[in-house]
């Protein structure tokens, strides 16, 4: 009986597909695949003045201003070589019988590798960077920031000007109607928590907050170049049952980028970035989104200010030059003062970049970054690197 019984599902739950299939129309589809990426060899030497980071700090691979060594000891010299830059990506775009298409999009690197070492075989674990499928005005998915206005200096360091910019990737909803963009994006934070038992401030990354962060932008382009608008507005908010806190503040942003042409070839690129409780979004999160008040336990926001210049130059086809200069101030509340945590940072970069063909870029940068705490203390490196980069197949339309 039982069989008798399984079959007759089997039958009545094909008999419904086959209505369904008949009823509903089957669109005719056509998928086209891509790939593409670059393989880029760096060569870093560099002067730390103020100690040396560990092997695999992400600092010897690029800058990252909140790893600058700081405090007195001694100067020290590295040599680095690594891959670790290198991307592959991927893409589909499948086109619907009614019009509409559909885009899928991964890209993967090798940077700040949780596995891996340069004993031997330097076998560094790939890294998600994108992740996002788009669909008429939406995208959901994982890809840059709708905050980040993606206007960044042409560097060989990796981002080039971290100290100045918002930049980051994060999983989102993102509509887009012509020059508008709207998302809601991950809400995750960081706090700077007051331990009395040490006397010091420690970072504590939270996801309390039920609120996604609300991003609005606007984007500009004619024949003087191109320029982005973008605010965001978030809930920062910290749970704490272990010390009795649960209390939530708003944060803000505005930041402001362009890209102006100078002549035929030349342009000047721009960001100014300013707003309270940012946190990561803004100097790869040099400073936190908002301090507890060991006091009362309460959130405070901390105020923060960024912004770069770059001057990029073509001294012919085949050569050019970028020249720029990042800066990056959290202000910090005074209970905060004399503390041990981060409150400005600074770095200057120039370059001389040669292609001899398309897609094939060989350079050398000078690169100067300097970082300095709340109470006083501060350090800097120097670094000179030499770059060797292969684009190949299809690339994301931005690094």
């Amino acid at each position: 009986m039982n069989a008798i019984r399984d079959a007759g599902r089997t039958t009545l739950l094909l008999v419904v597909l086959a209505a369904v299939l008949v009823a509903t129309p089957v669109w005719a589809t056509k998928t086209s695949f891509k790939y593409g990426g670059y393989v880029k060899f760096d060569a870093m030497a560099t002067h730390y003045n103020n100690g040396v980071p560990s092997e695999l700090s992400p600092v010897r691979d690029f800058h990252i201003p909140a790893l600058v060594p700081v405090g007195d000891t001694d100067k020290n010299y590295t040599m680095d070589f690594h891959v670790k830059e290198s991307r592959f990506n991927f893409q589909t775009l499948t086109a619907f019988e009614n019009g509409r298409t559909l885009r899928g999009f991964l890209e993967l690197d090798f940077l700040l590798s949780v596995g891996g070492d340069e004993r031997v075989s330097n076998s560094f674990n790939p890294r998600l960077r994108h992740f996002y499928f788009t669909t008429g005005p939406w995208l959901f998915g994982q890809t840059w920031m709708t905050f980040m206005v993606v206007i960044l200096p042409d560097n060989l360091d990796f981002i080039g000007t971290p100290d100045g910019v918002v930049f980051g990737r994060q999983p989102q909803i993102r509509y887009t109607r012509g020059p508008w963009q709207f998302s809601l994006e991950n809400p995750e934070m960081t706090v700077s928590f007051f331990d009395a038992t040490d006397t010091t401030y420690a970072r504590v990354v939270t996801g309390s907050s039920g609120i996604p962060d609300i991003v609005a932008r606007r984007n500009l382009e004619g024949a003087w170049g191109r320029a982005s608008v973008a605010a965001v507005v978030r809930q920062l908010r910290y749970v704490d049952d272990t010390h009795a806190i649960n209390d939530r503040e708003i944060g803000y942003g505005l930041t402001v980028g362009s890209e102006i042409k100078v002549g035929e070839k030349d342009d000047l690129r721009l960001q100014a970035t300013g707003g309270s409780g940012l946190g990561r979004y803004l100097g790869l999160n040099l400073v936190n989104a908002a301090i507890i008040d060991p006091a009362n336990g309460q959130l405070k926001p901390i105020d923060q200010v960024a912004g770069f210049i770059a001057y990029r130059h073509f001294w012919n086809e085949r050569w050019r030059s970028t020249i720029d200069a990042a800066a990056f101030y959290g202000k910090n509340p005074d209970t905060a003062k004399g503390s041990a945590l981060n409150r400005d940072a600074q770095s200057f970069s120039a370059n001389l970049l040669y292609s001899p063909v398309p897609k094939w870029t060989v350079g050398v940068e000078w690169f100067h970054a300097r970082r300095r705490l709340e109470n006083g203390t501060d350090g800097w490196y120097q670094r000179l690197q030499f770059s060797a980069r292969w684009d190949f197949g299809y690339l994301s339309p931005v690094n």
